[in-house]
């Protein structure tokens, strides 16, 4: 399993020629190409139950008919290959900060997984972890590894239906670390990307992802998503000794000047929509037009 943390580096092989992300909601998809077909369609009541630490696909049949509807084609004998985006709250997502950090792979996996049985609340050797170093803006000395885990089980149960469909999943990633391409690399920007119950926020400085977190709302009101952009901008201050250029907004109402005045008032930065050249972002497609933009740099 791969994490996506920067498409362009990764994808030495032909991309993927379908990319799915999924949520509650629905089921975002593309098939490659140019332009790029992109489709959304909705779930019914209770497919799709969003959450870290048990099974999150309660209707695989629905997805299935789904999958078949935009994959269909193909000789049947090749097995064809997809992305697939999960929802932020199914994998946990850190950025953990080395003095150093070894050159081996098994050592550094070793010490990734030690780190993380830290924060999560599932037997992390047998989770599915993926990774990936980069380097510290304010320390030359130091790594900052960004890791994705999530338990096996959660996985599998995702890429079933894909598998099911003659798709191979081989390459997956979450909504928001595939949203952040879509956050411009100059500066230093917060994310802040709303799917449903879920807030997810990213701190992008110069490109490199310093921090990502993902909370369930008690409601989605203005005041809430100040509450939790606080601590964010409090550790942007105390780490990174900066202030960010600007907060990017995902999955809010378009024209709600209501929050936009308040969170620029409250935060002191200015305030716009995350944006893609290829459609409108919104709450269930921002990770899906992140990729689909990438690949064209690539």
């Amino acid at each position: 399993m791969r994490f996506l943390q920067s498409i362009t580096g990764l994808l030495k092989d032909p991309p993927p020629a379908f990319a799915f992300e999924l949520s509650e909601a629905g089921m975002a998809s593309a098939q490659n190409g140019k332009p790029p077909v992109l489709y959304f369609q909705e779930f019914e009541k209770d497919v799709i139950s969003v959450s870290p630490v048990r099974d999150n696909i309660l209707r695989p049949d629905a997805i299935l008919g789904l999958v078949k509807a935009v994959a269909r084609g193909g000789d049947g004998r090749k097995r064809r290959t997809a992305a697939l985006i999960l929802p932020d709250y199914s994998v946990r997502v850190s950025v953990l900060d080395f003095d150093s950090f070894p050159s081996d792979a098994k050592e550094q996996a070793s010490l990734v997984r030690f780190r993380l049985k830290r924060s999560v609340p599932f037997d992390v050797e047998s989770a599915a972890v993926s990774f990936h170093p980069q380097p510290n803006s304010k320390n030359s000395k130091k790594v900052d590894v960004i890791a994705a885990v999530a338990p096996l089980e959660v996985v599998a149960r995702y890429e079933a239906p894909f598998r099911a469909a003659n798709l191979h999943p081989g390459w997956l990633t979450t909504s928001t670390l595939a949203a952040v391409q879509l956050v411009p690399p100059a500066g230093l920007k917060v994310l802040a990307k709303r799917t449903g119950r879920i807030l997810s926020i990213a701190v992008v400085d110069s490109g490199a992802v310093r921090l990502v977190r993902s909370i369930e709302l008690a409601d989605v009101s203005a005041h809430e998503i100040v509450g939790h952009l606080f601590p964010t901008f409090a550790y942007i201050e105390d780490e990174l000794s900066a202030r960010p250029d600007m907060l990017l907004l995902c999955g809010f109402e378009p024209n709600d000047d209501r929050l936009h005045d308040l969170l620029q008032g409250e935060l002191g930065v200015p305030v716009a929509p995350l944006t893609s050249r290829l459609g409108t972002t919104g709450e269930f497609n921002s990770g899906l037009l992140g990729y689909m933009e990438s690949l064209e740099g690539a």
